[in-house]
């Protein structure tokens, strides 16, 4: 048995995850795990700690954070250097980029039927649309976009079910497929 240990920064990407990850990972012997921050800075404050401590063999590990206003390289490379010597052979850092709702802009019809509002699926020709990642506050343009109905948690959870996994508008959502099947392999 493997287990899949996913560190987020909050509970909205738990949420997500949760469905997302039902329909990604088919394997029966794979036990996925979540750890969950109450933000960014808690992350990074407790991670190296969490990942010293953990004990259970056959475990991988995914960190999932959002890039927010840093530089990502940075984000990532700092989090990597968090990471204990022992574990960071079985680690995988990625970053949503700008935030996770980046991933939610990049597929509108996975927001129209998630959040049941028929007609948001249209504005995914739109140039602003197109490439989700570029986009500085996605979740406020999410909040827009919804007139206010999408919310972090319960939207994840209801756009998770919906969400394309081979969805290319966002570059940084197929980083993150990728890399948890890669991992998956090793």
């Amino acid at each position: 048995m493997k287990n899949l240990v996913f560190f987020v920064e909050e509970p909205s990407a738990e949420a997500l995850l949760e469905v997302l990850l039902r329909r990604l990972i088919v394997q029966e012997n794979i036990f996925i795990r979540y750890v969950v921050f109450e933000g960014k800075q808690d992350l990074e404050k407790k991670l190296a700690r969490k990942l010293r401590g953990w004990k259970l063999p056959n475990s991988k590990f995914i960190i999932l954070r959002d890039q927010d206003s840093a530089d990502c390289k940075t984000v990532k490379f700092n989090l990597l250097k968090l990471c204990p010597e022992d574990k960071k052979p079985h680690t995988l850092v990625r970053i949503a980029c700008h935030e996770l709702e980046s991933w939610y802009l990049g597929d509108l019809e996975a927001v129209e039927h998630g959040l049941e509002l028929p007609g948001i699926a249209k504005y995914q020709v739109k140039k602003r649309y197109r490439n989700p990642d570029s986009i500085q506050a996605p979740s406020d343009e999410l909040e827009r976009l919804t007139k206010r109905i999408y919310q972090k948690i319960s939207g994840s959870r209801a756009i998770g079910e919906y969400l394309k996994l081979d969805n290319t508008r966002s570059n940084r959502f197929n980083v993150f497929i990728t890399g948890i099947k890669n991992i998956l392999e090793i």
